[in-house]
């Protein structure tokens, strides 16, 4: 069970780097978008053949991946517009459009995209098999750049280091407690509905990706974002071969 928390806190600390190095570094909005769009690539390929690949596995025929996937889109996109009704959605963008009086929605925002990779840690680890590689490089790759933009933007927008860090700190704290709660409560869960979580974080992730992260991507990596999104993928399905 600790070893749940321990690696959601681990892949969640990239968070804390991502901020880190976007406070120290100047770094150019191209750049930003290619890192973004190999993000993304990591994640889909995370999706594609640990989240569904797994579901289907587990579901034997249950309709569970169907269910799962539809509820997790839905779930994420019903938060999101709350989101960003409140005044977070600009929480990815490196411009700054967060203004300071948003402050809860964009760590409502960031909270709602980082609970579902991180859940999907504890969830691997009910298997007995230990922890996959190709999950913890997709969520702590993917988190770099999301911390990143929203660093930027935040500092863009007024916010002072220490309380961008703070942010950083409790957001991965929040990925951790996700993780240990995806493996203490689905403990004793039965293949079916395993099956129907696994698929329900895949569907959110993949929401979050078309809805947030790819439009910044290809906003600032321009043509070569869809040459980066391939080569994470690939690089994470090559992850996948070690576990």
């Amino acid at each position: 069970m600790w070893a749940a928390l321990g690696w959601g806190l681990f892949a969640g600390s990239s968070l804390i780097l991502g901020g880190v190095l976007a406070l120290v570094f100047p770094i150019r909005e191209r750049l930003l978008g290619l890192i973004m769009a190999f993000g993304a690539g990591v994640l889909i390929s995370a999706v594609a053949y640990e989240l569904v690949a797994e579901a289907f596995e587990t579901s034997a025929g249950t309709g569970g991946i169907a269910l799962g996937l539809t509820a997790g889109a839905l779930t994420f996109f019903v938060g999101d517009v709350l989101v960003d009704r409140m005044g977070g959605g600009g929480r990815k963008n490196i411009r700054g459009t967060a203004g300071a009086g948003s402050a809860l929605a964009i760590v409502l925002g960031i909270v709602l995209d980082g609970i579902p990779e991180s859940a999907v840690i504890g969830l691997g680890l009910l298997e007995g098999t230990g922890v996959s590689v190709a999950v913890i490089a997709a969520v702590f790759l993917s988190n770099l750049p999301e911390a990143i933009a929203a660093t930027s933007g935040l500092a863009a927008g007024g916010w002072k280091r220490g309380r961008i860090l703070s942010l950083w700190v409790v957001v991965t704290l929040v990925c951790g407690l996700a993780s240990l709660l995806g493996y203490a409560v689905f403990d004793s869960a039965g293949p079916a509905a395993l099956a129907f979580v696994l698929a329900f974080a895949g569907g959110a992730i993949l929401t979050m990706l078309a809805d947030t992260m790819m439009p910044e991507a290809f906003e600032h990596g321009g043509k070569l974002a869809g040459l980066f999104t391939t080569l994470g993928f690939g690089l994470a399905f090559a992850l996948t071969l070690l576990d």
